[in-house]
């Protein structure tokens, strides 16, 4: 007979996640987590729903990049879990802190004939993968994946649950929780090495990515920045650490121009990957010293030899840098100036395009309106392949957390359930500070809005406030522009402006189709000051993207930067 402190399977999970401090959990429906979903209401753990496992694992990722907490997904394995698979590398790309449950089917139910799987096939992909064995292991197992998904270099953690432990009656057992480890601080030769270099350098520049945002350096890095004149330049997680000012704070995508003027290059929480230039030339100085800071001794010297590699927290690492400093009393590197002359020829070129309000709609004028209208604090997820070039020509990011988009896996599309994610991140922050939520907006194509736009009805079922802005040029307009430059002609790229606003209306939202320029300022006012759902179609210049592929000054997202490349394809070194 079962004693009054026995639980059901279902509720010891529920009672792990309420003492790892989750306040909402993303899910798929159906009977995988009957007994689970059951337990969690009574502990004031909201269940967001959502339409395809993969928007289930980009909700939490979302949530993660938009909180700094774990994000969690619960889904099926079986058919679940191979449409989870874009969610789950995209999460663990980005070094987000997620942990899946993925619910196993009853022993039962395996084939002797038939093809059986448990989570091989997410191992590859997935930062820690592992089963529950037996029903009395579930909290520890619990605990183990939240402390895998947030220790060290963060990611994915999968864990499988047979479905039947959910329903199984248990004696009620201790939840465990592990501490974080803390990373370690900067070893005391590497932190003259680092003070050192920095005091010989004329023109030294940090760049920093999402190993910066989750050691929380923003403080440090503002400090330096202003301090010493050192350029901070942010990509992907790392933009807002310092607010980008073009004068202390400069985004990646701007900047990358100067970056081959640097005489000292400090990396700090960023993987040299393609986006990057591999940190070679012609996208690096030759001759510039690197200095490569981060937690995961595996990540330093990827793809390029280090100088100084510092295998370190990257706030230990640069309050060290700091310290070092103030003890020379170094007065500082005498300014920005050469960053800026660097990106003059490519900010007056941009500052050119998209400026007659009578012609076709210019995705910079949605970038530039965004800029002038939401407050630095406001949030953007961005989407897709050509309007994403365009907005990191003109959107500054103010504040850490508050931008996303789908690198560095790439896959497109992704931003939807990311803004499902993003969306109860900042309910949860308003419910706590008694504060309206914080503006959310996701900027999208055409073609990466239609990857996951049921996820829609996510947002409206979970009366999550969002203003959805499609830039649609009725293409796939990277592709397209492409084929055109190569071939003289296009096939398989265009697809019609189609009518999208209808899907917004279809669960809800209040939707607006424009397609002039004079249209852009206030219709996007109105839907940011709905306070509510809201999305517009934005028809725009199916031809605007023709110049990306001859100008370099307005490529921020550049793919040919090998010197063996440049032979054969001549992009130009300023790209």
């Amino acid at each position: 007979m079962a004693s009054a402190s026995d639980l059901k399977g279902g509720e010891i999970i529920a009672q792990s996640l309420h003492k790892h401090g989750v306040a909402a959990v993303f899910s798929l429906a159906g009977t995988a987590h009957t007994y689970l979903l059951q337990a969690l209401a009574p502990l004031g753990i909201d269940v967001v729903s959502t339409r395809h496992e993969t928007a289930t694992v980009l909700a939490a990722d979302g949530y993660a990049r938009t909180s700094g907490r774990t994000g969690v997904a619960l889904i099926k394995n079986d058919q679940g879990l191979p449409n989870a698979m874009t969610g789950i590398c995209t999460a663990n790309a980005a070094c987000s802190p997620v942990v899946v449950l993925s619910s196993l089917s009853p022993a039962s139910s395996i084939e002797s004939g038939g093809d059986h799987y448990e989570l091989d096939i997410v191992k590859p992909v997935a930062k820690w993968v592992r089963i529950v064995p037996s029903p009395d292991r579930m909290a520890e197992y619990l605990a183990m994946a939240f402390h895998q998904a947030s220790s060290g270099r963060q990611g994915v953690a999968v864990l499988g649950i047979p479905q039947e432990f959910q329903g199984f009656t248990l004696a009620a057992v201790d939840i465990p929780v592990h501490p974080v480890a803390r990373p370690p601080a900067i070893a005391a030769q590497d932190a003259t090495a680092l003070v050192d270099l920095a005091l010989k350098a004329k023109r030294p520049m940090i760049v920093v990515g999402g190993g910066a945002l989750a050691s929380g350096a923003g403080p440090i890095l503002q400090h330096l920045a202003k301090t010493y004149d050192i350029p901070v330049v942010g990509n992907s997680h790392g933009r807002g650490l310092v607010p980008e000012d073009n004068r202390h704070g400069f985004s990646w995508p701007l900047a990358q121009v100067a970056a081959r003027h640097a005489d000292l290059v400090i990396a700090v929480g960023i993987r040299m990957t393609q986006r990057m230039g591999y940190g070679l030339p012609p996208r690096f100085s030759k001759t510039a010293t690197f200095v490569q800071i981060d937690i995961q001794p595996e990540a330093i010297g990827r793809n390029r030899p280090v100088d100084v590699p510092i295998v370190a927290d990257a706030t230990s690492a640069l309050e060290a840098l700091s310290s070092g400093l103030t003890a020379q009393s170094f007065k500082g590197f005498g300014g920005t100036k050469w960053v800026n002359d660097a990106m003059a020829a490519r900010l007056q070129r941009i500052a050119e395009l998209g400026r007659d309000p009578q012609a076709e709609i210019h995705p910079y004028q949605i970038g530039r309106t965004l800029q002038d209208l939401l407050p630095p604090d406001a949030v953007v997820v961005g989407d897709g392949a050509d309007i994403l070039n365009w907005l990191h020509g003109v959107y500054f990011v103010k504040h850490p957390r508050c931008y996303m988009d789908h690198y560095p896996f790439g896959s497109m599309g992704v931003g939807t359930g990311l803004a499902v994610g993003a969306a109860v991140a900042l309910r949860e922050e308003a419910r706590t500070s008694g504060k309206p939520a914080r503006p959310l907006v996701l900027l999208t194509g055409d073609g990466a809005f239609g990857f996951y736009c049921a996820e829609l009805h996510s947002l409206a079922h979970a009366d999550l406030p969002i203003t959805i802005l499609i830039a649609n040029d009725g293409a796939w307009g990277t592709e397209h522009h492409g084929q055109l430059r190569a071939l003289g002609t296009s096939f398989n790229c265009l697809l019609g402006k189609s009518d999208y606003q209808y899907i917004g209306e279809a669960f809800g939202f209040a939707t607006r189709k424009i397609s002039a320029g004079g249209e852009v300022h206030d219709t996007v006012k109105w839907a940011l000051g709905t306070g509510g759902r809201t999305l517009v179609n934005i028809l725009t210049d199916t031809e605007a993207g023709k110049v990306r592929k001859s100008d370099p000054r307005v490529q921020t997202i550049a793919f040919e930067d090998l010197a063996s490349s440049l032979k054969v394809l001549s992009t130009p070194d300023v790209a």
